[in-house]
């Protein structure tokens, strides 16, 4: 008959099994070529201790379309799963994640449940969302890119400048970058939208449809969709693209303010890895070819062409560019996202896009990561302005206008000297348009009544023209090979010269944006 093992004879078993085992596993680590490569996989696939994410669950989550211009930390994360051959990871210890949300209103409930930890916003159109993201205190944490071409206005046969879209009916996105760039567009033509007929579309993509479907004279639309539109409808052509209008359109990304204070460090390195990442594709074709093969795995449809040609249509800011956008140099004198932020607030208010108060710029950006990030070299420096080649008088006047805006500017009688008020109208009406343009050749004509002799008023209408060219390279900066001068005198009338009423609205200047 079996006797019953007592309560200690079994715990004695118990420790020599465990022992057995311990022994036994240590002994196939350490001795046999199964267990090394067992122990090397494990570490390979298990981070080590550190701040940094452990695992997908761990790993910062960013929220992007499908755009070209989030390439910086697409390249630098090899791909848009979280991985170990991540260079956050090998250089940072943490893993990242990019999650594409093209449906907009699906992208901010994401972010709002912490699926994403960053989402992309464009600073533009970043305004018209800011209140309903208000009980989640978002912040602006970084610049991604300027759109270069990725958004174009495209126009039927027999639109050949911004003043012939009055009353046209126009396909566009609202409160998006494309509604953006028309307003500005717009603008710059003397226009606004109360002057054309808006036809609201859900997204750019639906608004080129429309347009190939010539329903309406004009519409905004992303490249590629506007060569597609192009070949689709005979004589259509682009009016103008980002491509010259280069400062308008920003894409930034936000996150909850606790969030990155709660993560600071690591949000830091992931700016910094991002910028390395987007210095790097700036600097070689190589390094684009290898970033379009990324984003081509990861955009159904799009062919490694397409997606290199996305990223040629934008500039990958850099950590010099960033500093610029933050206004954390004190020399910059073109673009910030504050100027553009406050203006746009501005715009969508007075259009009764936005009810109630917008926080202001210092509340929602978050400079810290730029400004205690420390890259040095050429590749990391702020995208120089446009070089802009001297031209002949005679080739300047016959350049065509895409967009003219016509300001009064009062001279006193036979002077050209421009008085506080005179500059004061010039910054108003003028001067952001030439910088939020900071790739169009400007031409600045000045214009006459028929009063005195035709050659005493060239003469001075040019000399008033000069003088508002000087002001804009003194005071702004300007290139002075970038603005065209040219004196009319009496010649281009928009009034009648027989009465005081007419001859006064011919006494101006004229503002134009002219093509290379």
């Amino acid at each position: 008959m079996a006797k019953r093992l007592t309560t200690f004879s079994k715990f004695l078993i118990t420790l020599v099994v465990v022992g057995v085992v311990f022994f036994g596993g240590k002994w196939l680590l350490d001795n046999t070529e199964f267990g090394q490569n067992l122990r090397q996989q494990s570490t390979s696939e298990t981070p080590g201790k550190s701040d940094g994410p452990k695992g997908n669950s761990d790993a910062i989550k960013v929220g992007v379309v499908t755009w070209g211009g989030y390439a910086g930390g697409q390249y630098f994360n090899e791909g848009f799963e979280a991985n170990t051959r991540s260079r956050f990871y090998k250089d940072y210890g943490f893993q990242v994640e990019f999650k594409v949300l093209d449906d907009f209103d699906a992208s901010r409930a994401a972010w709002k449940r912490d699926e994403v930890n960053l989402l992309w916003a464009t600073i533009d159109a970043f305004p018209t969302e800011v209140a309903a993201l208000s009980d989640f205190d978002p912040v602006v944490v970084w610049q991604a890119d300027w759109s270069r071409g990725g958004d174009a206005i495209v126009v039927r046969r027999g639109i050949n400048s911004v003043a012939d879209l009055r009353g046209k009916k126009i396909a566009v996105a609202e409160l998006t970058p494309s509604h953006s760039f028309l307003i500005w567009l717009l603008e710059a033509g003397g226009l606004s939208v109360r002057d054309v007929e808006i036809i609201p579309q859900s997204n750019a993509i639906d608004a080129a449809a429309v347009f190939k479907s010539q329903r309406v004279d004009a519409a905004v639309v992303w490249s590629p969709d506007d060569e597609d539109c192009l070949r689709s409808v005979p004589g259509s052509r682009v009016l103008e693209s980002t491509r010259s209008a280069s400062n308008i359109i920003a894409d930034v990304f936000i996150a909850k303010r606790s969030f990155v204070d709660n993560n600071k460090e690591r949000m830091r390195q992931l700016y910094e890895g991002w910028m390395r990442g987007a210095a790097e594709i700036n600097s070689s074709d190589a390094n684009k070819r290898k970033a379009a093969k990324i984003l081509s795995e990861n955009f159904p449809g799009f062919s490694e062409d397409d997606t290199y040609q996305a990223i040629d249509n934008v500039r990958l800011t850099t950590h010099g560019d960033n500093r610029n956008f933050f206004g954390l140099n004190a020399d910059y004198a073109g673009v910030t996202g504050s100027s553009l932020y406050g203006r746009m607030a501005d715009v969508y208010r007075d259009l009764d896009f936005i009810e109630g108060s917008v926080p202001n710029w210092r509340l929602i950006a978050y400079p810290d990561l730029v400004e205690n990030t420390n890259l040095s070299g050429p590749e990391h420096a702020a995208e120089s302005a446009k070089t802009f080649t001297d031209i002949s008088d005679e080739e300047g006047r016959t350049k065509e206008a895409i967009a003219t805006k016509r300001v009064s500017i009062n001279f006193r009688t036979g002077e050209f000297q421009l008085d506080e008020n005179a500059k004061y109208i010039i910054d108003r009406e003028f001067v952001d348009i030439a910088k939020a343009f900071a790739n169009s050749r400007i031409r600045i004509e000045g214009n006459t009544d028929n009063v005195g002799s035709r050659s005493s008023n060239v003469a001075l209408s040019k000399k008033r023209a000069q003088a508002v060219r000087d002001y804009l390279v003194q005071v702004h900066n300007m290139s002075p090979s970038r603005i065209i001068v040219v004196g009319n005198g009496p010649d281009k009338p928009v009034a009648s010269n027989d009465d005081e009423s007419g001859r006064a609205k011919n006494r101006r200047t004229d503002f134009e944006l002219v093509g290379e």
